[in-house]
């Protein structure tokens, strides 16, 4: 009998320590903010920045125990030289489960090389990191900081499901010249275009044109525009991921789409319609 009890009571205890405190304890805490602005001998400017924000999520954070809410404090840090193209800026995410004392070590944290940073549908972290001309976004699950893609649109949310609230994420990675993976320096190549959930990458894949050199001007920085959409069909229930290449002004725009449908939760390739010389095929990292 007493060997039960010491059982269930274990079990008890274990299941309270597994389960969120429903009330977080009282917490106070006060971070500054600076601005450092001077000039050199030679009439160059220079402006420092630090500004500290706090934020609370909500509760159901993936990767996090249901009920659970986590305190963030972001740390952005910047260095511009006034008339200058491009800054020094990083950003620095720590979370704590709230109520938690912020003296203790956090969850997570993570710095990154950006500008602006914001939480996305209580589920995802993203921070802006063009700091010259430009744009691009790092996606981070917000449970637990792990990097998860990188995108050269705004991120793309949207629901794959009328009845339910099912939120999918669609992005585009144009590959420059620096990139680690040698296949994606292939000159046919123009960019990769991911689709993925809050917690995973469900798909990815790569579009290429059998003309490199008109390969060259989509995945191009300087001369060309890319928008990642979405497109409901008629019935409103199927959907389409359409992909946008435009030449920049004073060219004349040329404009290509890619069109990729969204069916069984992931992406249709074989059903894609492609401009004349494109193709797009699976792609794994």
């Amino acid at each position: 009998m007493g060997t039960a009890v010491a059982l269930l009571l274990s079990a008890a205890l274990a299941s309270a320590q597994d389960t969120p405190q429903r009330t977080a304890q009282p917490l106070h805490a006060e971070s500054s903010s600076m601005i450092d602005f001077r000039s050199a001998a030679d009439g160059s400017e220079t402006v420092e920045i630090r500004n500290v924000s706090h934020e609370v999520t909500g509760t159901q954070v993936p990767g996090r125990p249901p009920g659970e809410r986590l305190l963030l404090r972001k740390t952005t840090r910047s260095r511009r030289v006034l008339g200058d193209i491009g800054m020094e800026a990083t950003v620095t995410l720590e979370a704590w489960r709230l109520g938690e004392d912020l003296r203790r070590k956090p969850l997570y944290s993570l710095t990154v090389t950006g500008d602006e940073s914001h939480m996305m549908d209580n589920a995802l972290f993203v921070v802006a990191r063009g700091l010259e001309e430009t744009e691009w976004w790092s996606v981070y699950k917000l449970g637990s900081g792990q990097h998860l893609f990188d995108t050269y649109v705004p991120l793309l949310s949207f629901s794959i499901s009328r009845e339910t609230v099912t939120t999918r994420y669609a992005g585009l990675e144009a590959p420059g010249d620096d990139t680690k993976d040698a296949r994606l320096k292939q000159p046919n190549v123009v960019g990769v275009v991911t689709y993925a959930s809050e917690d995973r990458i469900i798909r990815e894949a790569l579009v290429t044109c059998d003309d490199s050199k008109q390969a060259q001007l989509p995945r191009s920085y300087a001369d060309s525009t890319r928008a990642v959409s979405l497109v409901e069909g008629a019935d409103q229930a199927s959907h389409t991921l359409k992909l946008t290449f435009s030449q920049n002004y004073p060219s004349p725009p040329h404009t290509v789409d890619v069109r990729i449908p969204v069916r069984r939760d992931d992406l249709d390739l074989a059903h894609a319609q492609l401009a004349p010389g494109m193709h797009v095929i699976l792609w794994r990292r």
